[in-house]
């Protein structure tokens, strides 16, 4: 039989033997053994987690002739079969290369046949991320309503490029990195059943570079096992994974520490030599600030790197938590610009210039030494604030309220309503007319985009005709915002009329200042409007009560609160 790759040969085929997920292997189990499956699944998290495996186990649990306590028993026809990829009721499919809607319609139309052999027809869909909108458009009729007896099982990286209209119809788990430990012990268990000879180092260093992987960590294992002829030493699991020997990164970071910037050089030039990766190196680095900084606050036991412990107890006062930070920092930088240029080893060499620069050190012990001079003039200035306070405090409210006229002027000068437009509205204003427009704004303001109706939401029509809508917003800046955005006045314009089937104008005002300019229409064309009156009234109160009436007929009666002065 041809040699199978360590993460095959040791995927998991029951819930139990899924690493680190045991939140989600539990839940599986249960809605197995109380026959509670749903028809839909979603599996996220990052690569190597378990994802592709659980599927496959719960596609065997639920068509397992005997399930125990909700696992496959992986010893019945159905288990033997699906383990051999040989059962054809459980269908697996790869997005990135079947997206477009073609396969999905053909899996749609295929999913309302029967299963074969099993009880259930199992699809799983791995990185169904990949799908095509027109693809998600039409696995979505399916998931709404799904035939009998088939259950989906949709695996992928990146859930937030799935459409929420999918994800509503699943039951979404989302799997976690693995932690260390839990790598370091499926490492082990695996080198002990194939009776390979190992270093304890080596498993810790494979289990750091996989990075929450279970997948990722085999893979590198078997790497460094066929490297080292059957045998995993400390050196295999060091030139496959590019990381650093623990003594050349103690002697580089010795040199740093002593400012000695020729020689933290030449071991950074004689590191990238032997090969080592600059972003394990990085990353090493950074590591070894952390523990030096947990061991400088008497927090031992959290960190990572125990094998050298007593190196790092011995250069840890070579270093001020400060100066610490401060390298965090130089390092981190480097890493992002590592990213995106091809000299790498000239960002390197300017990283290790400014960790070891005399410099450096000496601005960050100038920064200690000088914390009681600060305080000294930070009591100082606090003190003739207190002084300048008093001093304010008989003019603060007079200079307070002229403030604000000042801000209530330059406020009314910056938004200008346009009230010529305003007034041909309310001329030919109907209550039936603004009940009308009021009717469809909910679903006007479906037809924007999230951005345009995050705006919208504080506006709302106050007075409109059949020729135009008036709409006031609660905020004058989002007034002034909208007026001046041509293109948002057009699609606002566009979507009234699709609604109400004949062209309208739709002119803007702030809240703040609808009252006035409402009153003010009265008052001018409060003679024109009582002409058209039945009713006239002969009171002292006339022309209060002609204003009323005139306003109720226009704006509505529930719209209008009348004060008495």
């Amino acid at each position: 039989m041809a040699y199978q790759a360590l993460y095959r040969v040791f995927r998991p085929q029951d819930f139990s033997s899924v690493v680190g997920q045991e939140v989600i292997t539990k839940t599986l189990k249960n809605a197995v053994q109380n026959k509670r499956t749903s028809h839909a699944y979603l599996f996220c998290g990052p690569r190597g987690t378990g994802k592709t495996s659980c599927a496959k186990i719960l596609a065997k649990a639920i068509n397992c002739l005997n399930p125990q306590d909700g696992e496959p028993c992986n010893e019945c026809e159905i288990c033997k079969d699906a383990n051999e990829n040989r059962l054809n009721d459980i269908i697996e499919i790869d997005a990135a290369s079947n997206n477009g809607v073609e396969e999905i319609r053909e899996i749609r139309d295929k999913a309302k046949y029967a299963p074969t052999q099993a009880e259930y027809k199992v699809y799983i869909i791995d990185e169904v991320h990949m799908l095509s909108q027109g693809a998600f458009n039409a696995l979505l009729k399916t998931l709404e309503e799904p035939p009998a007896k088939v259950v989906f099982i949709l695996a992928t990286t990146e859930p937030q490029k799935i459409p929420a209209t999918i994800i509503s119809r699943t039951q979404r788990f989302d799997f976690r990195r693995i932690s260390k430990s839990e790598i370091i012990q499926r490492l082990e268990f695996v080198l002990n059943d194939q009776k390979i000879k190992f270093d304890d180092e080596a498993v810790n260093i494979i289990a750091t570079a996989a990075e929450g992987g279970m997948r990722d960590a085999l893979s590198i294992m078997d790497q460094a096992i066929s490297f080292g002829d059957d045998e995993l030493t400390l050196d295999n699991a060091l030139q496959v994974t590019g990381a650093l020997r623990n003594d050349q990164l103690l002697s580089y970071f010795k040199d740093i520490a002593e400012n000695n910037t020729s020689e933290a050089l030449k071991k950074l030039n004689n590191i990238l030599a032997t090969g080592r990766s600059p972003q394990r190196l990085t990353e090493s680095i950074i590591t070894l600030c952390r523990d030096l900084i947990l061991l400088k606050s008497d927090n031992v036991e959290q960190i990572s790197q125990t094998s050298i412990k007593k190196d790092l107890e011995e250069i840890k006062d070579l270093f001020t938590q400060d100066r610490l930070f401060n390298i965090v920092n130089i390092v981190s930088d480097t890493q992002r610009n590592l990213k995106n240029s091809n000299q790498i080893d000239i960002y390197l060499e300017i990283m290790t210039v400014k960790a070891a620069s005399k410099e450096e050190t000496k601005s960050q012990n100038n920064v200690i030494e000088s914390d009681s001079k600060l305080n000294d003039k930070i009591s100082q200035l606090e003190n003739k604030i207190s002084q300048l306070q008093e001093k304010l405090s008989s003019t603060s409210k007079v200079s307070i309220q002229e403030k604000k006229a000042v801000r209530k002027k330059s406020s009314k000068k910056s938004i200008s309503s346009n009230k010529p437009a305003i007034f041909d509205i309310l001329k030919a204003a109907t209550k039936e007319a603004l009940n009308e427009v009021r009717e469809i704004w909910p679903d006007m303001m479906q037809m924007l985009p999230i951005t345009q109706r995050a705006m919208m939401n504080v506006s709302n029509p106050v007075a409109a005709s059949n020729e135009g809508v008036v709409v006031a917003f609660d905020y004058a800046l989002w007034f002034e915002k909208v007026t001046q955005d041509q293109e948002m006045m057009d699609t606002l314009k566009n979507n009234l009329n699709s609604l109400v089937k004949r062209n309208m104008d739709i002119v803007l005002v702030a809240k703040n200042q609808w009252p006035e300019i409402r009153h003010e229409y009265i008052q001018e064309h409060g003679a024109d409007l009582k002409n058209s009156e039945e009713d006239e009234i002969d009171t002292s109160t006339e022309q209060e009560s002609k204003a009323v009436k005139i306003a109720e007929n226009l704006f509505g009666k529930e719209n209008i609160n009348i004060k008495e002065d």
